[in-house]
């Protein structure tokens, strides 16, 4: 009797695949330590400058809205020059805007020049923010296990080396623009390396069209497409077009609600806890330290829970934890209660956004413009939450304004569902095992 098979999905040679996800994760960590560099230092650049607190807040602001124009020109731009040529400009861009601030700051002292590198650092930011998770999300099926938590959690681990490295700078009495300007030949190092390991997304996917195409002209010859790179009139027009998606809407409530949390927590937890609990500053600065080292290991041991349980149920897990960590946080006034409280809540923050962004990519033929909608999403919540809780914390206090949070995290919690696995990818890669084991010969 003849024998029957279907063709597994293609995938890259283990070597080759684990190349591509160290490569990853070292740009995920160095995108943490770029960034938190600048963070760290934010005194040390006003006190250079002589800038109202005021002022400091406008460049703050001027940051994320370079961020967010980088996710927008993180589609076109990926579908103009590749992954690989893409994440080295744009990281490139993070660490040159970053050298620049520094320049401005303490060489020639001028405000316009720091606010240039900044929008430069911003707009690196958002767009390599883009296209790492892309590839973490193309990378992460073929492999076949959930790492995409993983990779968030080396962002994180990346941001506490910043601030630690940064923090010790400020200490040793280094100026900025040395500190400023190594961290850029770091960044710009790492990332021109990695991305010699990192495969261009739309040459795997048009390999894969390929290889169906020709399994479909074995069986049909009429059928067989050969397929073609989208041009980059038509990458903007699919930009635009999958905010008529329902789903990602809903990917993007679950993704708001998430950052949401998590931003509010990096933003006003010290404070809250000062105002809120009679903490001393030093004890606000711990609690703020307990909610990170949470939500790390959180993302560290999601891709296994994830794997187990799948992203709905991850997502409701995660969610549930987070809403009872903020009712304990704001209800409870016993240390040990809200302190557990906090741990929850970093725990319920930890699975979103990095969930949400693999939810997003699951159509890999339009990852790119779906990640950078959701990202968008994610950002706004970022930029909107300081102020939102801090107008609700003038007028009904600072820990009453946190049942926002709370709100939004149930609205994460009921749109779970539109996280649920889909995807011709996918659809394979969960039949590939058994329809391997199943190809004998009779």
């Amino acid at each position: 009797m003849a024998r029957t098979t279907t063709a597994a999905p293609r995938t890259r040679p283990a070597p080759e695949l684990r190349a591509w996800r160290n490569a990853l994760i070292a740009i995920f960590i160095v995108s943490g330590l770029f960034l938190s560099s600048w963070v760290s230092r934010v005194p040390g650049v006003r006190d250079s400058l002589h800038l109202a607190t005021d002022v400091v807040g406008l460049i703050l602001l001027g940051v994320s809205v370079g961020a967010i124009i980088g996710l927008v020109i993180a589609p076109p731009l990926q579908a103009r020059v590749g992954t690989k040529a893409g994440i080295a400009i744009v990281a490139s861009g993070a660490g040159l805007g970053l050298a620049v601030v520094g320049f401005g700051a303490v060489v020639v002292n001028s405000l316009p020049v720091v606010i240039a590198g900044l929008a430069l650092l911003g707009l690196g930011n958002g767009a390599v923010d883009v296209m790492m998770n892309v590839s973490a999300a193309a990378v992460e099926k073929r492999i076949g296990r959930t790492i995409m938590p993983f990779m968030h959690a080396c962002f994180s681990i990346g941001t506490v080396a910043g601030a630690a490295i940064g923090a010790a700078c400020a200490a040793l009495g280094i100026s900025v623009f040395w500190h400023f300007t190594v961290m850029a030949v770091i960044t710009i190092g790492v990332g021109l390396v990695a991305v010699r390991y990192v495969p261009n997304t739309q040459d795997l996917l048009d390999a894969d069209a390929a290889a169906q195409a020709s399994l479909d002209a074995f069986d049909d010859p009429s059928v067989a497409v050969a397929p073609r790179r989208r041009t980059f009139g038509e990458t903007v027009k699919s930009q635009l077009t999958v905010w008529a998606d329902w789903r990602l809407v809903l990917i993007g409530v679950v993704m708001l609600g998430m950052a949401f949390a998590e931003g509010s927590a990096n933003d006003w937890i010290a404070l809250a806890s000062v105002d809120g609990h009679g903490l001393t500053n030093a004890g606000g600065a711990l609690v703020l330290d307990v909610f990170v080292a949470a939500m790390t290991v959180g993302r560290i041991a999601g891709g296994p829970l994830v794997d187990r349980i799948g992203r709905v149920w991850a997502i409701r897990l995660t969610a549930g934890l987070g809403v009872v960590g903020l009712l304990a946080f704001i209800l409870l006034p016993h240390p040990a209660a809200y302190i557990t409280g906090v741990v929850l809540w970093g725990l319920g923050a930890s699975l979103g956004f990095p969930l949400g962004m693999s939810a997003a990519a699951d159509d890999e033929k339009n990852a790119t413009a779906r990640v950078s909608a959701v990202a968008m999403i994610g950002y706004l919540a970022f930029l909107a939450g300081p102020p939102i809780i801090g107008f609700l914390g003038q007028q009904v206090g600072i820990l009453n304004a946190l049942y926002v949070v709370l709100v939004l995290l149930v609205a994460a919690f009921v749109c779970a569902p539109a996280l649920r696995h889909r995807g011709p990818l996918g659809a394979i890669a969960a039949t590939a095992a058994s329809t391997d084991r199943e190809s004998k010969p009779v």
